[in-house]
């Protein structure tokens, strides 16, 4: 396992140095994906990198930039890897750095290890679901997951009782009307809490890293945007789990078990991070 976990990492890191190519240029060629999202020349040259170093382990891969495989033939993996070549794109284009490269191996619907990128921010997130998560500020194109082990900072795996406030991350660029709902259900059960606004699968990492204590996301989401953080997540010891309104509790949010991968539709559910 530790041959694929290096070459994910290597792979995030390279994927990176080509967003920072574009990112650094003039011209990030934005275009419309069918959803109206966006997509640049920085989420083309990183999924190719990444499809590069991945296909030669012989696990399929799901992409966002790939992402046309029909459920009859993703339903025959036991494993994949699951990718956001650029997650954040709308931070890539207001060049706010907090954009992330995002690759988890998935099995049997669980992510097994993930790692999380950003560039800009040459953040390092690295996780192991039941052994644990780290942290490194200097990455380069030769680590590899006994360096991040050795040289990393390990992410807590406790609260942060001892932060002044209450702290609950939000999406910088999705804060619904639903997610205004829920953080006032929260404030009427902790008080006084302060919210503080990420943007991409950073929001997940703030939570594994205990600079925020919970992140509430009622808005849609896809199955590679959450997934490599999920690991991180979990191997700090906390959990994701999806949300549902509870019976005979108009109006209340309800935990749901853990989120799952690799489901027909590769829309998430609504979840919380905690």
């Amino acid at each position: 396992m530790m041959e694929l976990y290096n070459k994910a990492i290597k792979a995030a890191v390279a994927a990176g140095k080509a967003i920072l190519e574009v990112y650094q240029g003039d011209d990030f060629q934005v275009s419309e994906k069918n959803d109206k999202s966006p997509l640049t020349k920085a989420d083309r040259a990183a999924h190719k990198v990444i499809v590069s170093h991945l296909e030669k382990s012989g696990i399929p891969i799901l992409s966002e930039e790939g992402r046309d495989i029909p459920f009859e033939e993703r339903s025959g993996w036991d494993r994949f890897w699951l990718v956001d070549p650029l997650d954040g794109t709308k931070e890539f284009i207001k060049r706010n750095g907090e954009f992330t490269v995002n690759i988890a191996l998935i099995k049997n619907g669980r992510p097994v290890f993930g790692v999380v990128y950003a560039p800009v921010l040459r953040h390092l997130f690295v996780g192991i679901p039941g052994e644990g998560a780290w942290l490194s500020d200097h990455p380069d194109e030769g680590f590899d997951l006994e360096r991040v082990r050795i040289t990393g900072t390990p992410l807590p795996d406790s609260g942060i009782d001892s932060l002044a406030s209450y702290k609950v991350v939000a999406s910088r660029s999705h804060l619904n009307h639903e997610t205004e709902d829920y953080l006032e259900q929260i404030k009427s059960i902790k008080g006084e809490i302060e919210v503080v606004s990420k943007g991409s699968s950073l929001k997940l990492c703030m939570v594994a890293t205990g600079e925020a204590e919970v992140y509430p996301r009622l808005g849609p989401t896809m199955e590679w945007d959450v997934a490599a953080a999920h690991a991180v997540v979990s191997g700090a010891g906390k959990h994701v789990y999806r949300l549902k309104v509870g019976e005979n509790k108009e109006g209340v949010w309800e935990e749901d078990g853990e989120l799952l991968y690799n489901k027909e539709n590769l829309l998430n559910p609504y979840f919380i991070v905690t």
